[in-house]
């Protein structure tokens, strides 16, 4: 059985449908979903990762490295399409008070600006959350701003849709389970890991970001995540291209674990684009592979 960021209605059930559409339990928090994981309650649970617009989702980072080892088996890409939902008979005019997400409200700041200046906008912990909220014929809230799928289970009326300032802007959610075996590679691969630093000093990103540019391998994402020990102290969140059978990215890593204090490997899976990896010449596994064939070849000269 999965598990979810709950509840119903969120962008993340929206994603977790397109993996499966068995019984799923979803959990009040990205933290307890993937606690739920760890426990076995679940064997694997879908939550957000990355929005185009708003960055890393850092309670999905920091959780995925807090506790026993979790790993990413795949990804999914969900396009952010937000509406203003309200009760049966609620005009533009009578909404005053409206509730929803942080990420949505912000990605809908230019439309509220312009079209309900006057409104009040109360974050809260999920936009489905906010639907089931506005539905309620008691509630304070006037209007809920949530996905068409979160309005229509909640039989709320449409009064705006598409109202993002940001036309095109996705989320990505990641199916993370308990290690095992890995995804095989399908060469449109991703691997995820955390890069502590073992000093802080001038270049100290910079070892860390030559590893992987010295062996041809590109990243996807790079977002630096306080260490939670003292101010000044940051770990580094890293997506990179590739697979851990692939010798350039196997190599990267090797180059990592011997210059940092700490580098969490959380799985190698396929890119929901299913874009491959451009690989520059003397960068693919037979360059690596007639390399060692040539060092091995020196020793025999005498």
């Amino acid at each position: 059985m999965l598990g979810y960021f709950g509840p119903a209605g969120t962008f993340t059930h929206q994603a977790l449908l397109t993996v499966s559409d068995d019984e799923a339990v979803p959990f009040a928090s990205v933290g307890e979903a993937l606690d739920a994981v760890r426990r076995g309650q679940v064997e694997a649970a879908v939550v957000p990762i990355e929005n185009s617009v708003e960055g890393g989702v850092s309670a999905t980072l920091d959780k995925l490295v807090d506790g026993d080892p979790l790993v990413i088996q795949g990804e999914v890409v969900i396009p952010v399409e937000f509406g203003l939902y309200v009760r049966p008979g609620t005009s533009l005019e009578d909404v005053a008070q409206v509730l929803t997400h942080g990420h949505a409200a912000a990605q809908c700041r230019d439309w509220l600006a312009t079209m309900i200046p006057d409104a009040q906008v109360t974050e809260a912990g999920s936009t489905a959350g906010a639907a089931r909220e506005v539905a309620d014929l008691q509630s304070r809230y006037d209007a809920a701003i949530c996905a068409r799928v979160a309005g229509e289970l909640y039989g709320l009326d449409e009064l705006a849709h598409s109202i993002e300032d940001n036309p095109g802007a996705v989320t990505r959610f990641v199916i993370v389970a308990k290690p095992g075996a890995l995804p095989e590679r399908t060469g449109a691969d991703k691997t995820t890991l955390m890069a502590y630093m073992r000093e802080d000093h001038p270049g100290a990103l910079l070892e860390i970001l030559q590893q992987f540019a010295v062996r041809g391998v590109n990243l996807c994402r790079i977002e630096s995540r306080p260490t939670k020990t003292i101010l000044g102290s940051y770990c580094f969140a890293i997506d990179a291209e590739g697979h851990l059978a692939d010798r350039r990215l196997s190599e990267a890593l090797l180059g990592l674990h011997r210059i940092c204090r700490d580098v969490i490997f959380l799985g190698s899976y396929p890119r929901a684009d299913e874009q491959s990896a451009v690989v520059r010449r003397g960068f693919d596994d037979e360059a690596f592979e007639e390399a060692g064939r040539w060092v091995a070849s020196l020793g025999e000269l005498g």
